[in-house]
């Protein structure tokens, strides 16, 4: 599914991350900063001198490759073709965002000389990038030939490397079903003023949610007390706690 496929990249993409900024830190002895990354070059404000220590990236991606795809490789079904992309997929998000850092020298900070360096986004925007192509996955199935895929829909274009593929429909996550490990959302916690996913409009699929008061001990009245601790009493709380109903023709009562 869709789902399947963001859990193939982003966890490719982890490894890339995690495995490159060790190599920057020096937690690794396989491996160090960007090895090419030396002598001078030349960007759009001009000659810069490569310095500092730059994300070997290239590294993160060749041992991610081995090590993620490896289960995958061993296998020429379907499943393993489109689990390969959608490792590859993740692996070229993180390099996506590499930039180049510069830090300025001379006087008073003036620009005469410059040392630059490539460095890794924040995750977070790895993460976001790779959302939004779970968001646009492209449904494929396989060619005759068994050797790639192409779009199960003639409409939808042909998914780049960057895309994320997939080859079953998602099944209705907003009902409880065992045989593909869906928990439904019956009985879960939702949040009455959100917007967002987590929301009761959202969460409850349209079925609605039940409301309970609840009492509960918290922490309130905190004061600092030289030196050097924290002290706080603890208070009750009465909280409302909404949660999601059950589909009218489920056979078991949430425990709400």
């Amino acid at each position: 599914s869709r789902e399947s496929a963001f859990v193939h990249a982003i966890s490719s993409a982890g490894v890339v991350f995690a495995i490159t900024r060790a190599c920057s830190q020096g937690e690794l002895k396989s491996c160090s900063c960007d090895p090419k990354k030396k002598g001078s070059a030349r960007d759009s404000k001009g000659h810069f001198d490569w310095g500092g220590c730059s994300d070997n990236i290239d590294y993160g991606v060749k041992f991610a490759r081995a090590f993620v795809d490896a289960k995958e490789r061993k296998g020429k079904d379907a499943r393993a073709l489109m689990n390969l992309h959608n490792n590859r997929a993740g692996r070229k998000a993180v390099k996506r965002f590499l930039k180049q850092e510069c830090k300025c020298h001379g006087v008073s900070g003036s620009c005469t000389l410059r040392t630059c360096w490539l460095a890794m986004a924040d995750f977070r925007k790895t993460g976001d990038y790779l959302w939004k192509k779970y968001n646009g996955a492209i449904q494929v199935v396989m060619n005759q030939d068994g050797t790639g895929f192409t779009v199960a829909n003639k409409r939808f274009k042909k998914p780049t490397k960057n895309d994320l593929v997939y080859f079953e429909s998602s099944p209705d996550y907003c009902i409880r079903d065992r045989d593909v490990g869906s928990l439904g959302t019956a009985g879960r916690v939702c949040n009455q003023t959100s917007r967002g996913m987590d929301s009761c409009e959202v969460m409850c699929c349209g079925r609605g949610y039940d409301t309970s008061r609840v009492s509960r001990m918290t922490k309130c009245e905190c004061k600092f007390h030289w030196c050097c601790a924290v002290r706080c009493q603890d208070c009750l709380e009465v909280v409302d706690v909404h949660t999601c109903k059950a589909p009218k023709s489920a056979g078991w009562i949430s425990r709400t």
